[in-house]
Protein backbone atom coordinates (compact mmCIF):
# COMPACT_ATOMS: atom_id res chain seq x y z
CA UNK A 1 0.00 0.00 0.00
CA UNK A 2 2.78 2.40 0.93
CA UNK A 3 4.65 1.51 -2.26
CA UNK A 4 1.56 2.25 -4.34
CA UNK A 5 1.19 5.65 -2.66
CA UNK A 6 4.85 6.46 -3.37
CA UNK A 7 4.38 5.51 -7.02
CA UNK A 8 1.32 7.77 -7.26
CA UNK A 9 3.18 10.66 -5.65
CA UNK A 10 6.14 10.29 -8.01
CA UNK A 11 3.87 9.97 -11.04
CA UNK A 12 1.91 13.04 -9.99
CA UNK A 13 5.10 15.00 -9.54
CA UNK A 14 6.39 14.00 -12.98
CA UNK A 15 3.08 14.94 -14.59
CA UNK A 16 3.14 18.32 -12.83
CA UNK A 17 6.66 18.92 -14.05
CA UNK A 18 5.72 18.04 -17.62
CA UNK A 19 2.68 20.32 -17.56
CA UNK A 20 4.60 23.19 -15.97
CA UNK A 21 7.50 22.79 -18.38
CA UNK A 22 5.17 23.14 -21.35
CA UNK A 23 3.82 26.33 -19.79
CA UNK A 24 7.31 27.65 -19.08
CA UNK A 25 7.05 27.38 -15.31
CA UNK A 26 9.42 29.72 -13.52
CA UNK A 27 9.09 28.36 -10.00
CA UNK A 28 10.61 25.33 -8.24
CA UNK A 29 8.34 22.30 -8.49
CA UNK A 30 7.91 19.19 -6.32
CA UNK A 31 10.13 16.34 -7.54
CA UNK A 32 11.86 18.63 -10.01
CA UNK A 33 15.06 16.99 -11.25
CA UNK A 34 16.37 19.51 -13.73
CA UNK A 35 16.90 23.22 -14.24
CA UNK A 36 13.97 25.52 -14.87
CA UNK A 37 13.04 25.94 -18.55
CA UNK A 38 15.31 28.63 -20.03
CA UNK A 39 13.76 31.98 -20.93
CA UNK A 40 16.91 33.77 -22.18
CA UNK A 41 19.79 32.95 -24.55
CA UNK A 42 22.17 32.96 -21.58
CA UNK A 43 20.14 30.33 -19.72
CA UNK A 44 19.86 28.24 -22.89
CA UNK A 45 23.65 28.14 -23.07
CA UNK A 46 23.88 27.34 -19.36
CA UNK A 47 21.55 24.37 -19.83
CA UNK A 48 23.59 23.17 -22.80
CA UNK A 49 26.83 23.50 -20.81
CA UNK A 50 25.24 21.70 -17.85
CA UNK A 51 24.14 18.80 -20.05
CA UNK A 52 27.59 18.55 -21.61
CA UNK A 53 29.21 18.38 -18.16
CA UNK A 54 26.70 15.72 -17.12
CA UNK A 55 27.83 13.53 -20.03
CA UNK A 56 31.50 14.10 -19.22
CA UNK A 57 31.15 13.29 -15.52
CA UNK A 58 29.06 10.21 -16.35
CA UNK A 59 31.77 8.89 -18.69
CA UNK A 60 34.45 9.57 -16.06
CA UNK A 61 32.39 7.81 -13.39
CA UNK A 62 31.83 4.76 -15.59
CA UNK A 63 35.53 4.64 -16.49
CA UNK A 64 36.64 4.81 -12.85
CA UNK A 65 34.04 2.24 -11.82
CA UNK A 66 35.29 -0.07 -14.60
CA UNK A 67 38.86 0.29 -13.38
CA UNK A 68 37.82 -0.51 -9.81
CA UNK A 69 35.92 -3.60 -10.90
CA UNK A 70 38.87 -4.76 -13.01
CA UNK A 71 41.28 -4.26 -10.11
CA UNK A 72 39.00 -6.10 -7.67
CA UNK A 73 38.73 -9.10 -10.01
CA UNK A 74 42.20 -9.17 -11.56
CA UNK A 75 44.18 -8.52 -8.38
CA UNK A 76 42.05 -10.25 -5.76
CA UNK A 77 43.83 -12.27 -3.05
CA UNK A 78 42.63 -15.62 -4.43
CA UNK A 79 44.27 -14.94 -7.79
CA UNK A 80 47.40 -13.32 -6.37
CA UNK A 81 48.55 -15.24 -3.30
CA UNK A 82 51.88 -13.42 -3.56
CA UNK A 83 51.06 -9.72 -3.91
CA UNK A 84 53.08 -7.48 -6.21
CA UNK A 85 55.46 -5.01 -4.60
CA UNK A 86 55.36 -2.54 -7.48
CA UNK A 87 55.20 1.03 -6.13
CA UNK A 88 55.68 3.21 -9.23
CA UNK A 89 54.73 3.06 -12.88
CA UNK A 90 55.92 6.02 -14.93
CA UNK A 91 53.42 5.67 -17.80
CA UNK A 92 50.39 5.35 -15.50
CA UNK A 93 51.48 8.31 -13.36
CA UNK A 94 51.95 10.48 -16.46
CA UNK A 95 48.55 9.44 -17.82
CA UNK A 96 46.61 10.12 -14.61
CA UNK A 97 48.22 13.54 -14.43
CA UNK A 98 47.97 14.61 -18.06
CA UNK A 99 44.48 13.27 -18.88
CA UNK A 100 42.66 15.23 -16.12
CA UNK A 101 44.52 18.37 -17.20
CA UNK A 102 43.38 17.90 -20.80
CA UNK A 103 39.79 17.29 -19.65
CA UNK A 104 39.81 20.46 -17.53
CA UNK A 105 41.24 22.49 -20.42
CA UNK A 106 38.51 21.12 -22.68
CA UNK A 107 35.85 22.14 -20.13
CA UNK A 108 37.38 25.57 -19.51
CA UNK A 109 37.05 26.74 -23.12
CA UNK A 110 33.22 26.65 -23.33
CA UNK A 111 33.08 27.77 -19.69
CA UNK A 112 35.00 30.99 -20.39
CA UNK A 113 32.95 31.59 -23.54
CA UNK A 114 29.75 31.32 -21.51
CA UNK A 115 31.05 33.64 -18.77
CA UNK A 116 32.03 36.23 -21.37
CA UNK A 117 28.70 35.94 -23.21
CA UNK A 118 26.67 36.40 -20.04
CA UNK A 119 28.76 39.25 -18.66
CA UNK A 120 27.24 42.18 -20.54
CA UNK A 121 25.77 43.29 -23.85
CA UNK A 122 27.12 46.07 -26.07
CA UNK A 123 23.75 46.49 -27.81
CA UNK A 124 21.44 47.32 -24.89
CA UNK A 125 18.02 48.65 -25.88
CA UNK A 126 16.99 49.65 -22.34
CA UNK A 127 18.31 49.66 -18.78
CA UNK A 128 16.86 48.43 -15.51
CA UNK A 129 18.54 49.51 -12.29
CA UNK A 130 18.18 47.14 -9.34
CA UNK A 131 18.83 48.20 -5.74
CA UNK A 132 18.88 45.71 -2.87
CA UNK A 133 17.97 46.76 0.66
CA UNK A 134 17.15 44.99 3.91
CA UNK A 135 14.80 43.37 2.96
CA UNK A 136 13.19 44.41 -0.31
CA UNK A 137 14.13 45.42 -3.85
CA UNK A 138 13.87 48.77 -5.58
CA UNK A 139 13.73 49.19 -9.37
CA UNK A 140 14.40 52.18 -11.59
CA UNK A 141 13.65 52.67 -15.28
CA UNK A 142 16.09 55.41 -16.39
CA UNK A 143 15.18 55.11 -20.08
CA UNK A 144 11.44 55.53 -19.49
CA UNK A 145 11.10 58.66 -17.41
CA UNK A 146 13.34 57.49 -14.55
CA UNK A 147 10.42 56.38 -12.39
CA UNK A 148 11.12 53.92 -9.58
CA UNK A 149 9.25 51.69 -7.15
CA UNK A 150 9.85 49.27 -4.30
CA UNK A 151 8.97 45.60 -4.53
CA UNK A 152 8.02 44.02 -1.21
CA UNK A 153 7.03 40.44 -0.42
CA UNK A 154 3.32 39.66 -0.07
CA UNK A 155 2.72 38.38 3.50
CA UNK A 156 1.37 34.88 3.97
CA UNK A 157 -1.96 36.20 5.22
CA UNK A 158 -2.47 38.08 1.94
CA UNK A 159 -1.54 35.25 -0.44
CA UNK A 160 -4.38 34.49 -2.85
CA UNK A 161 -5.24 31.11 -4.41
CA UNK A 162 -2.83 30.30 -7.21
CA UNK A 163 -0.10 32.59 -5.89
CA UNK A 164 3.24 31.28 -4.68
CA UNK A 165 4.13 31.72 -1.01
CA UNK A 166 7.46 33.51 -0.41
CA UNK A 167 7.67 34.43 -4.11
CA UNK A 168 4.87 36.96 -4.65
CA UNK A 169 5.51 40.71 -4.45
CA UNK A 170 3.28 43.76 -4.36
CA UNK A 171 4.93 45.35 -7.43
CA UNK A 172 6.31 43.10 -10.15
CA UNK A 173 9.05 44.13 -12.53
CA UNK A 174 7.60 44.43 -16.03
CA UNK A 175 9.97 43.93 -18.96
CA UNK A 176 9.49 43.55 -22.73
CA UNK A 177 10.39 40.35 -24.52
CA UNK A 178 12.86 40.21 -27.45
CA UNK A 179 14.75 43.19 -26.03
CA UNK A 180 18.38 43.44 -24.92
CA UNK A 181 18.06 44.74 -21.36
CA UNK A 182 21.05 46.00 -19.40
CA UNK A 183 20.79 45.21 -15.67
CA UNK A 184 22.67 47.50 -13.31
CA UNK A 185 22.77 46.33 -9.69
CA UNK A 186 23.80 47.87 -6.39
CA UNK A 187 22.76 47.86 -2.73
CA UNK A 188 22.12 50.37 0.03
CA UNK A 189 23.32 48.43 3.09
CA UNK A 190 24.78 44.92 2.81
CA UNK A 191 25.48 42.35 0.10
CA UNK A 192 22.43 40.95 -1.67
CA UNK A 193 22.21 38.82 -4.82
CA UNK A 194 19.60 39.22 -7.56
CA UNK A 195 18.88 35.74 -8.91
CA UNK A 196 16.28 34.55 -11.40
CA UNK A 197 16.99 30.92 -12.43
CA UNK A 198 15.00 30.98 -15.69
CA UNK A 199 17.11 33.94 -16.84
CA UNK A 200 20.45 32.43 -15.89
CA UNK A 201 21.14 35.52 -13.77
CA UNK A 202 22.66 35.48 -10.29
CA UNK A 203 24.71 38.56 -9.45
CA UNK A 204 25.71 40.23 -6.20
CA UNK A 205 24.49 43.73 -5.41
CA UNK A 206 27.30 45.52 -3.57
CA UNK A 207 26.99 48.83 -1.66
CA UNK A 208 28.96 51.57 -3.39
CA UNK A 209 29.48 49.55 -6.55
CA UNK A 210 27.54 48.92 -9.77
CA UNK A 211 27.55 45.37 -11.15
CA UNK A 212 26.27 44.74 -14.65
CA UNK A 213 24.73 41.88 -16.62
CA UNK A 214 21.97 41.54 -19.21
CA UNK A 215 18.91 39.55 -20.25
CA UNK A 216 16.91 39.04 -23.41
CA UNK A 217 13.64 37.35 -22.48
CA UNK A 218 12.31 35.16 -25.27
CA UNK A 219 8.85 34.25 -23.95
CA UNK A 220 6.05 36.02 -22.14
CA UNK A 221 5.28 34.85 -18.62
CA UNK A 222 5.99 35.45 -14.95
CA UNK A 223 9.44 34.49 -13.68
CA UNK A 224 10.37 34.20 -10.02
CA UNK A 225 13.61 34.42 -8.11
CA UNK A 226 14.98 35.25 -4.67
CA UNK A 227 17.89 36.95 -2.97
CA UNK A 228 20.76 34.44 -3.01
CA UNK A 229 23.21 36.16 -0.68
CA UNK A 230 22.82 35.76 3.09
CA UNK A 231 21.88 39.33 4.01
CA UNK A 232 20.30 39.10 7.46
CA UNK A 233 17.24 37.77 9.24
CA UNK A 234 14.95 38.82 6.36
CA UNK A 235 17.06 37.09 3.70
CA UNK A 236 14.34 34.54 2.93
CA UNK A 237 11.78 37.29 2.35
CA UNK A 238 13.27 39.12 -0.66
CA UNK A 239 11.53 37.51 -3.63
CA UNK A 240 11.79 38.66 -7.23
CA UNK A 241 8.90 38.56 -9.68
CA UNK A 242 9.37 39.54 -13.32
CA UNK A 243 6.44 39.81 -15.69
CA UNK A 244 7.60 39.54 -19.30
CA UNK A 245 5.16 41.04 -21.82
CA UNK A 246 5.10 42.09 -25.45
CA UNK A 247 6.66 45.42 -26.40
CA UNK A 248 3.22 46.90 -26.99
CA UNK A 249 1.97 45.86 -23.55
CA UNK A 250 5.17 47.15 -22.00
CA UNK A 251 4.68 50.62 -23.48
CA UNK A 252 1.13 50.65 -22.12
CA UNK A 253 2.40 49.60 -18.68
CA UNK A 254 5.08 52.32 -18.74
CA UNK A 255 2.41 55.01 -19.17
CA UNK A 256 0.51 53.69 -16.16
CA UNK A 257 3.70 53.25 -14.13
CA UNK A 258 4.78 56.83 -14.73
CA UNK A 259 1.49 58.03 -13.30
CA UNK A 260 1.60 55.63 -10.35
CA UNK A 261 5.27 55.70 -9.37
CA UNK A 262 6.56 58.95 -10.80
CA UNK A 263 5.68 60.97 -7.72
CA UNK A 264 7.30 58.58 -5.28
CA UNK A 265 3.96 57.81 -3.63
CA UNK A 266 4.53 54.08 -3.96
CA UNK A 267 7.81 54.35 -2.06
CA UNK A 268 6.01 56.02 0.84
CA UNK A 269 3.32 53.32 0.87
CA UNK A 270 5.93 50.54 0.79
CA UNK A 271 7.90 52.19 3.59
CA UNK A 272 4.76 52.41 5.71
CA UNK A 273 4.05 48.71 5.05
CA UNK A 274 7.54 47.70 6.18
CA UNK A 275 7.29 49.77 9.33
CA UNK A 276 3.95 48.20 10.22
Amino acid sequence: MQFAKCVLVVAGGLIAIAIASSALAAVPLPWQMNLQPPATPVMERIVHFHNMLLIIITLITLFVMGLLLYVMVRFRAGRNPVPSKTTHHTLIEVLWTVLPILILIGISIPSFRLLYYGDRTTEAEMTLKIVGSQWYWSYEYPDHGNFSFDSVIVPDKDIKPGQHRLLEVDNRIVLPIDTNIRLLMTATDVLHAWAVPAFGVKLDTVPGRINETWVRITREGVYYGQCSELCGVGHAFMPIAVEAVSKEKFETWVKKAKAEFGSGADRQVAEARRVN
